[in-house]
């Protein structure tokens, strides 16, 4: 848990705090509450070491590709993606991990997005919480913390982040706009863009870039959610008591999908809880 004088923000704290548009209605701000405030309790630290299938196969895929640009001749071997994958002790994995990995890693040994390209950073995956960056400007400070997954050289002279993922999820904006933001602190004067790209279905984003107006105002909107959390820990350790008003629950359907559904007092597949109120409304 940050200090009371160190606030931080992320792109995952964004997402915690504000939904992704069009996912206004499945947004539950006491999933920000376990995560951020109650992690440290027994329960919820079980249920945050719990990797589900879809985060095994993202971290799994991640590292596959860091293995075969580590290994390059893989790339060029008729068994490299076995290779690869006894590297990463797939058969270790369950089934369904196991198979949804094997269709990655064929698919990039087939097509290599990054052959050739000038790669200055390519992470595993597991590589755990980045160094932060500290913004402090006359009215706000905090810590930014921007895990990316590449960053290569494109055209000669661009800074191209990229983010893989895996999965059916739609890409979100903001994540890009929060490595634009850590570029600038990272690689000062350089001309960055960033991009998405789906290693299970092969597909790209657009390029994303923005100016320099756009940044500050990224910046300015970060560093209000890092003061907002900062604030809302605060709350929660002066008057733990008050957990569902500092952190409201939006229960519904999309409780089935969430990883405290057991221990959610609030949860609609809780049988263990009583039945809660038909909505409640998410206040930011």
């Amino acid at each position: 848990m940050s200090t009371p004088d160190r606030p931080f923000a992320s792109y995952h704290l964004w997402s915690l705090v504000a939904p992704a548009t069009g996912q206004e209605r499945w947004h539950c701000q006491m999933r920000r509450g376990f995560i951020k405030a109650r992690q440290h309790e027994a329960q919820v630290k079980a249920l945050l070491a719990k990797a589900t299938a879809p985060q095994r196969i993202g971290i799994l895929a991640q590292k596959g590709v860091y293995e075969f640009h580590h290994n390059r001749h893989l790339l060029n071997q008729s068994d490299g993606v076995e290779k690869v994958a006894q590297i990463l002790k797939l058969s270790h994995s369950p089934e369904e991990v196991q198979q949804r990995v094997l269709q990655i890693l064929r698919k990039y040994h087939d097509a290599p997005l990054l052959s050739g390209k000038n790669i200055i950073q390519l992470t595993p995956g597991d590589e755990g919480f980045p160094k932060p960056i500290l913004i402090d400007q006359d009215n706000y400070c905090f810590r930014l913390y921007a895990a990316m997954d590449c960053v290569f050289i494109d055209y000669g002279r661009i800074l191209h982040i990229l983010d893989f993922k895996t999965g059916k999820s739609a890409f979100d904006h903001r994540q890009a706009l929060v490595y634009l933001l850590a570029a600038r602190y990272l690689y000062p004067g350089r001309q960055a863009v960033a991009s998405f790209y789906n290693l299970e279905i092969g597909k790209k984003s657009d390029l994303i870039s923005i100016n320099h107006s756009e940044l500050n105002s990224v910046e300015f909107e970060l560093a209000n959610i890092a003061h907002k959390h900062q604030q809302d820990l605060q709350k929660y350790q002066q008057e733990t008591e008050n957990f569902s008003q500092i952190f409201p629950p939006n229960p519904g359907y999309h409780c089935r999908f969430c990883p405290f559904n057991s221990i959610c007092d609030f949860s609609e597949v809780n049988p263990s809880q009583p039945h809660p109120m038909p909505s409640l409304k998410v206040h930011e």
